[in-house]
């Protein structure tokens, strides 16, 4: 028997101290090393056992204020499993039994103490199985509570069956599946393999081989025919019920609404792909490194290049060699900063032709913010780009045309610094040739001329300026300058049809980020309009600017001519409708172009009198950068 380690707490039913100290004397001289508490009334054996953990009881049978069937009473009451041994010298053996049936684990008599160090042995180890048994009973008992909870919750279904497939016992959740009630089971007619379909036979089988080789199935699919005959698709795993001879609990899940999930995204899948390959653009999918992963079917149709080659090496060979560097350093750059891609390329076309294509691309990102895929399109612009160049020549032509209309003004104009140049050159010259040269007058002359040359200079840069076609230069614009410029390019013309001419310009406008040429070009098409519907009755065309309430600016152009054609006053804006005889029937619709292009807006109204005003606004160059950074 081996010594007892931890020391032993001991609470000891004692009125003697002497025996008190000869217990624990014995006990320790057997290597049990104890913490001895004596009491020796009812009150301090309570209080003991409600404050303080104890491993052994030990109690004399006869005390002076109570006797020891009360002690063993009370601890049983509040420790039902704590060790009692009685401890005294006047037991009788009918007493002894009586203790003993009524909850003591042993007595041993005072005279006989060598039996004292076995008792508290066995005792201990009684009390230690006694606690495993419990602890095991009840570790079963809450297991057995969790399958039963499984069971009934009915979050699968559950069944117990035999070997010959007899189905024993099952949830509801079960029978909803199969679509029997309780009472069918009851008649014990459910057998698992006359629910299944002949073409699941195998599969069941191989499973129920399975089972009996390893005692367990491992999870596969099949169906099973309902009562209305109906199919539903299961997910069945199983395993043999220990102790229960044949007997195997099989876990059923309804794969119905799985089934019907999966068949609607192949569904959604399949309509995608048609989508796919059905828009008129070339849709595409990179990896998260930039590799081609898809295209769809009109990329094989426009390049004649496959969709595998388009994969590897052939997409890059259909771009257009003087823009495949610009595509890949615009390409790497938005994989590398994670930000979505635009560009316009050319590619080739099967026929051997290239076309402009616009190229852009998102990132898909996943929960974390990592990228999974690029997604994009190439859109076909060729058109839209011939359309721009279109645009811009035909402006260009609209521009000259005009020119055409201002020759006669023009010469005009030009003509009074010239004469003034000449008139100022010989004076300057008869100032010099006296025999006393008037050097101050002469010089005065000179000057004259040098305001007469610069002042023809601008006008023919005016006019340069609307000739030349170059690119449109973006620049900070007083349009109330560009007015001033229009009015007196075209007061010849005005003149000529006894027109006069006004400007009502509000002061300290903010400047417009705009192409000074186009703006030129816009009030010059406005103007000359109104002259021409001015030009058999006379009267005043003016002009006006001011800042609108939205935060534009806004100019007007108002004349008193033959005014908009009924129901009209929208049409007018069209390309080539005119209502001039030897109109294009370009310029308004250029003009709006162009507002367009600044980001504003050019439209007519009638006027309450005869005549017309067209209007147009702009955003100003701090509105923009406001709308600009909204944006971003």
């Amino acid at each position: 028997m081996g010594a007892i380690n931890s020391p032993l707490r001991i609470l000891h039913v004692e009125d003697d101290v002497a025996d008190a100290e000869l217990t624990r004397d014995l006990l320790e001289s057997s290597g049990i090393a104890c913490s001895l508490t004596r009491v020796e009334t009812e009150s301090s054996l309570l209080r003991a056992l409600r404050q303080e953990e104890f491993d052994l009881v030990l109690a004399d049978y006869s005390l002076p204020s109570f006797d020891g069937g009360t002690a063993l009473r009370l601890v049983r009451e509040q420790r039902p499993n704590l060790p009692f041994i009685f401890v005294s010298g006047t037991m009788g053996e009918e007493v002894a039994i009586d203790a003993l049936k009524l909850g003591a684990t042993d007595y041993v008599l005072k005279t006989r103490m060598s039996r004292l160090v076995p008792a508290v042995h066995r005792a201990l180890r009684e009390a230690r199985e006694r606690s495993e048994l419990e602890r095991a009973e009840s570790e079963l008992r809450e297991r057995e509570s969790k399958i039963r909870r499984l069971v009934d919750a009915n979050i699968v279904g559950i069944l117990i069956s035999n070997l010959d497939g007899r189905i024993i016992e099952a949830n509801d959740a079960f029978l909803q599946i199969i679509g029997y009630t309780r009472g069918d089971l009851a008649e014990g007619g459910l057998h698992w393999p006359e629910l299944t379909p002949p073409e699941w036979q195998a599969a069941s089988k191989r499973a129920a081989d399975e089972l009996a080789a390893t005692g367990v199935c491992e999870l596969f699919e099949k169906q099973y025919v309902r009562r209305d005959g109906t199919r539903v698709p299961v997910l069945v795993a199983a395993a043999a019920i220990e102790g229960e001879k044949g007997e195997n609990v099989a876990f059923v899940l309804d794969l119905t609404e799985r089934k019907r999930a999966e068949e609607a995204a192949r569904r959604s899948e399949r309509e995608l792909r048609d989508v796919i390959e059905t828009i008129p653009a070339i849709v595409w999918i990179a990896r998260p490194d930039g590799s081609n992963e898809f295209a769809n079917q009109r990329w094989a149709e426009y390049t004649g290049i496959s969709i595998t080659l388009a994969l590897d090496s052939g997409w890059h060979s259909a771009i257009h060699p003087e823009d495949l560097g610009r595509y890949r350093a615009s390409w790497h750059a938005s994989i590398s900063a994670a930000a979505p891609f635009e560009e316009e390329v050319r590619f080739r076309g099967a026929d051997g032709e290239y076309r402009w294509f616009v190229i852009r691309g998102v990132p898909l990102r996943d929960e974390s913010g990592m990228i999974r895929r690029w997604y994009g399109i190439m859109t076909d612009i060729e058109d839209r780009k011939r359309a721009r160049q279109l645009e811009a020549d035909l402006a260009h032509v609209n521009r000259i045309s005009m020119l055409g209309e201002l020759v006669a003004s023009l010469a005009h104009e030009l003509k009074q610094p010239i004469s003034a140049a000449i008139t100022n050159a010989g004076a300057c010259l008869r100032w010099l040739v006296r025999d006393q040269p008037a050097v101050k007058e002469a010089c005065e002359a000179a000057s004259a001329m040098v305001d007469d040359g610069k002042r023809a200079n601008a006008i023919i840069d005016r006019l340069w300026s609307l000739y030349k076609n170059s690119p449109p230069e973006r620049e900070l614009v007083d349009v109330n300058d560009v007015i001033r410029e229009m009015l007196l390019l075209l007061r010849e013309e005005a003149i000529g049809y006894s027109i006069s001419m006004s400007a009502r310009l509000a002061g300290c406008l903010p400047r417009v980020a705009a192409d000074r040429v186009q703006l030129q070009q816009v009030l010059m098409n406005l103007i000359l309009n109104g002259l021409e519907a001015m030009k058999d009755s006379g009267g005043e065309l003016s002009v006006t600017s001011q800042m609108e309430k939205s935060g534009q600016l806004l100019v007007s152009v108002t004349d008193a001519g033959v005014g908009l054609p009924a129901g009209k006053a929208d049409q007018i804006f069209s390309a080539f409708y005119t209502t001039k005889l030897q109109g294009s029937g370009m310029g308004l619709a250029i003009s709006r172009s162009i507002v367009e292009s600044h980001g504003g807006r050019l439209w007519a109204t009638a006027n309450s009198g005869p005549g017309a005003t067209f209007h147009f606004n702009l955003p100003t160059a701090a509105e923009k950068l406001k709308l600009s950074a909204a944006g971003a």
